[in-house]
């Protein structure tokens, strides 16, 4: 099992995750399963009929709009990173909060680094899976790198510094 990063702690991530290549004829393993949208799509009754979590991973080149019948269904979303430089997936988190309200797990997975955190958290993710190669307790740190905000986001759309211009800078 892999580690996560959730809510300012390192715990161990109980989720399996089936990739893409997975037989859709295959039987399902037991417990909470993170499915590709195209494993969700050919298989979405069967997942919901089972007495565990599901959650959908989506790629970056995959729109949140074609989840958003199923995020009622879901206990979490994950979406990947597959590179560094790759910023559609802030975007996606941002559109499944804001527009779509979904209020389950939104995990950031793939190519998830420690300057990424601190930004991530803004638009809306509540776990991240770090690279392996990385060491998840110097990626903690990456949550107090910065100490004041002008921007709004998805966790803070009213942040002190942004109330602090609007009243003058007082």
């Amino acid at each position: 099992m892999s580690l996560l990063l959730s809510h300012g702690r390192i715990i161990i991530d109980d989720w399996v995750e089936l990739d893409a290549e997975f037989d859709s004829a295959a039987h399902l393993p037991a417990g909470k399963l993170i499915v590709p949208l195209c494993v969700w799509n050919a298989r979405r009754e069967e997942l919901l009929a089972r007495d565990a979590a599901v959650g959908i991973r989506l790629a970056s080149s995959e729109h949140p709009e074609t989840i958003a019948d199923a995020l009622d269904d879901v206990a979490l979303v994950a979406i990947d990173f597959p590179v560094f430089s790759d910023g559609r997936g802030y975007s996606h988190a941002r559109v499944l909060r804001d527009t779509y309200g979904f209020a389950g797990e939104l995990r950031a997975v793939g190519d998830v680094q420690r300057d990424q955190l601190f930004l991530m958290r803004r638009c809306g993710f509540d776990s991240f899976r770090i690279r392996t190669d990385r060491d998840a307790t110097d990626a903690l740190a990456g949550f107090g790198e910065f100490s004041g905000v002008y921007q709004s986001s998805t966790i803070d759309p009213h942040p002190p510094l942004l109330l602090r211009e609007a009243c003058g800078g007082a």
